[in-house]
């Protein structure tokens, strides 16, 4: 098994008191690993990914990432290492592509000529041309929205990618064909992805590993084969056959 990049230890984590949204969870993520995160709505989805991503603290546990407690880490310092891409890409209007693209490069004081050749790179990898990189969002349809933001994520080499349902509001043409590019670039660079969805059928296409939760706590974390052949119990196997 790969080396662990992510590790939760009896994590809990409430916004009011007496009612955790994370109760006591433990996981671990393999590097490597593309981990999807299924459940219902308020389950603890995207709370479990902001804490990844030191966007918000915990009450109780132990939270590593890339080897590292998440107490010690410097928090801007962190999320320069992880890429973070969220429905609708949520990019900078008054930017152009190349601009959005380039930002976290510039925040971290990379030269001119490497922020060029990284965009050129990922420019390449998204299937944009010059013109497109000197357009402005809105005059990109939201499928294009996303492969910028996935790009800007991409940008200053992160060893984590996490995603929020990225794809929740593309229509189905646009969305399967995402969901196989995100596929490929996974097995091409080799990167850990944890995205969060709310549709099985996602999570299990492009899932190494699945992460079902249900009211704060993990019901079941293994391969979407091992899930789907053995259930962890009945709440995961009418979950997984809605």
């Amino acid at each position: 098994m790969n080396e662990s990049i992510i590790e939760i230890d009896h994590l809990s984590k409430s916004y009011q008191q007496n009612n955790p949204v994370l109760n006591n969870i433990s996981l671990t993520f393999p590097q490597g690993e593309f981990v999807t995160i299924i459940g219902p709505s308020g389950c603890g989805k995207t709370t479990l990914l902001r804490l990844i991503n030191a966007m918000t603290g915990y009450n109780n546990g132990k939270l590593k990432v890339m080897g590292k407690d998440l107490v010690d880490w410097n928090k801007i310092e962190l999320r320069r290492r992880i890429g973070y891409v969220i429905q609708q890409g949520g990019l900078f209007p008054h930017l152009t592509v190349r601009e959005n693209i380039e930002f976290v490069l510039k925040l971290s004081n990379t030269d001119q000529n490497t922020i060029n050749e990284r965009v050129s790179a990922l420019a390449e990898m998204m299937g944009f041309d010059k013109a497109q990189l000197d357009s402005y969002p809105e005059n990109l349809s939201g499928g294009q929205q996303q492969r910028v933001g996935v790009a800007r994520a991409l940008s200053a080499n992160p060893e984590i990618v996490l995603m929020d349902e990225p794809f929740g509001a593309l229509d189905n043409i646009t969305r399967r064909n995402l969901q196989q590019e995100l596929k490929t670039m996974h097995q091409d660079t080799g990167l850990t992805f944890v995205f969060v969805t709310h549709d099985i059928n996602e999570a299990f296409l492009l899932g190494t590993r699945v992460v079902i939760m249900n009211e704060g706590i993990i019901e079941q974390c293994d391969t979407p084969e091992n899930i789907q052949k053995n259930p962890a119990n009945e709440w995961v196997k009418n979950f997984i056959m809605v």
